[in-house]
């Protein structure tokens, strides 16, 4: 019988760290209510004393989100764990987090005590902190650096003093995963009372090795993964929620292990935290990255056409990605052209392919990537169903924000629009929706130099949804704000 993986998501905590990545109390509910829904078990919502913004997003999500356990971070001190019993107090399951320093590089350079002194103050933490709630949390931090002996006597020592979970994070993602896991095993061959509590992995990934090491863990004797979504976290970030979570489900015949994540809400709830957050996702992040189930290579494209399972361990539709990608470049074959040609409503003979596919490569060769009017165009066809067309734009920008003015052809007339933004883009977006309507929500912005040098020509790249399924629209030009134009329109005649 398979056993369960507590799932512990320090988005709102660790994640939200990140340069650039702070939210509001509002943004920080959305996120919550989106990380409830996928069905993580523990939340940990904030570091309430660091801030009043902090202290408060706390308390707000402890009164809108019920089903998960709702998790303040401290120090082991008295008015952390105070501040943070305060902000917990309208949870329906609270739970202190709190630790301090277990290697000797932190005891002498950071904390600048001795071991002795480390171990009474663990202790009070722990206890001090069971008089404000049931659930306790220890952190041994730097514990991927630690004496191994020393850090067994915290772990029984906190246990004793009234933790329910200790938490051995490799907070600066040195370990190897071979090294984590025998940390692991050694903690439960040599604690006495490990029993009384869960132990937890918390892994950086300053090394790329947070997901490797988190699996080493619960592979040796751990039963809660401490992960973020996306990855998101201090400097090269943590232990990715979608990337455990998925090997999981992969291996769970093998592993035997399980969480309650729901995996089709992943991919949902990635595009949030990246949009609330400002945090692209690397394309080939796993699992979730623009090109996780995307296939350019002609050999690869015929394997997946012919069967998914040649070239892909994971059904898109199971993370809440809608369909796998062929992209057509230079790379591409005669398979993956002639899908994308039925899929535009054009048949033709094994001849005619082979004729259109000669041209098809001398354009790859000069666009790099071919798109449906690309191929369309190639075959001396009108773009039928373009029922929008930039024709035009202008825009205004200043201290006060931005205006733009577009005029756009809708079936063949042309009609004009204006908006205000925050910057060129946002007012060049919203002047086309008081055309089109607000007909999707925007999931992705990117922008690719093609060359490089400040009269290069610009590549936008914008992802839309709506009603769960996801529309990509694609624009170039020298201007890069009109390049976006075209690309939002390209994605609204997807729709």
């Amino acid at each position: 019988m398979s056993e369960k993986v507590f799932v512990f998501d320090t988005t709102l905590r660790d994640g939200e760290q990140v340069p650039g990545c702070q939210l509001n109390t509002i943004e920080k509910i959305e996120v919550g209510l989106a990380l409830e829904a996928l069905g993580v078990d523990i939340l940990e919502a904030g570091f309430p004393i660091s801030s009043p913004g902090d202290f408060n997003s706390v308390v707000e999500i402890s009164k809108n989100i019920r089903k998960p356990t709702i998790c303040a971070l401290t120090r082991a001190r008295k008015e952390d764990i105070e501040c943070a019993a305060e902000a917990l107090k309208f949870a329906a399951r609270g739970r202190i987090h709190t630790g301090i320093g277990s290697s000797d590089i932190h005891i002498k350079n950071k904390l600048r005590t001795t071991r002795e002194q480390i171990l009474e103050q663990a202790a009070w933490a722990a206890s001090f902190a069971r008089n404000f709630v049931d659930d306790v949390e220890f952190f041994c931090e730097d514990a991927g650096r630690a004496d191994l002996d020393f850090l067994a006597k915290m772990v029984e020592t906190v246990i004793a003093a009234g933790a329910t979970v200790v938490n051995i994070p490799d907070t600066t993602g040195y370990c190897l995963p071979e090294e984590y896991g025998k940390r692991i095993k050694f903690l439960y061959d040599h604690v006495p009372n490990i029993d009384k509590a869960i132990i937890s992995v918390h892994c950086h990934n300053d090394l790329g090795l947070a997901t490797a090491n988190t699996i080493a863990g619960i592979k040796n004797g751990a039963r809660q993964i401490e992960v973020t979504m996306n990855g998101i976290g201090e400097r090269a970030g943590n232990t990715s929620l979608e990337e455990v979570a998925m090997i999981l489900k992969s291996h769970e015949a093998s592993l035997k292990l399980f969480t309650d994540i729901n995996i089709k809400k992943i991919y949902p709830t990635s595009r949030l935290i990246t949009r609330l957050m400002r945090m692209p996702v690397q394309p080939n992040k796993a699992i979730v990255g623009r090109n996780a189930f995307a296939h350019s290579s002609g050999i690869h494209q015929d394997g997946v056409l012919k069967n998914r399972e040649n070239y892909e361990i994971i059904d898109p539709h199971d993370v809440g990605i809608p369909e796998s990608l062929i992209v057509l470049t230079a790379r591409s074959g005669r398979a993956a052209l002639k899908h994308r040609f039925e899929k535009i409503g054009l048949t033709m003979t094994q001849e005619e392919l082979d004729v259109a596919y000669k041209s098809f490569l001398d354009l790859a060769d000069q666009r790099k990537e071919i798109y449906d009017d690309d191929l369309l165009e190639m075959m001396g066809m009108s773009k039928e169903g373009k029922i929008f067309e930039v024709e035009s734009l202008r825009v205004e920008c200043g201290d006060g924000g931005s205006h733009a003015k577009v005029i756009l052809r809708k079936n063949g007339q042309l009609v004009e629009g204006e908006g205000n933004g925050n910057g060129p883009v946002d007012a060049t977006i919203k002047a086309i929706k008081s055309i089109v309507g607000n007909l999707c929500h925007l999931e992705e912005y990117l922008v690719q130099a093609i060359t490089g040098g400040s009269g290069d020509v610009g590549k936008v790249h914008i992802q839309v949804s709506k009603e769960g399924s996801f529309y990509y629209g694609f624009g170039a030009d020298t201007d890069i704000v009109l390049a976006s134009a075209k690309a939002y329109v390209d994605a609204i005649n997807k729709l």
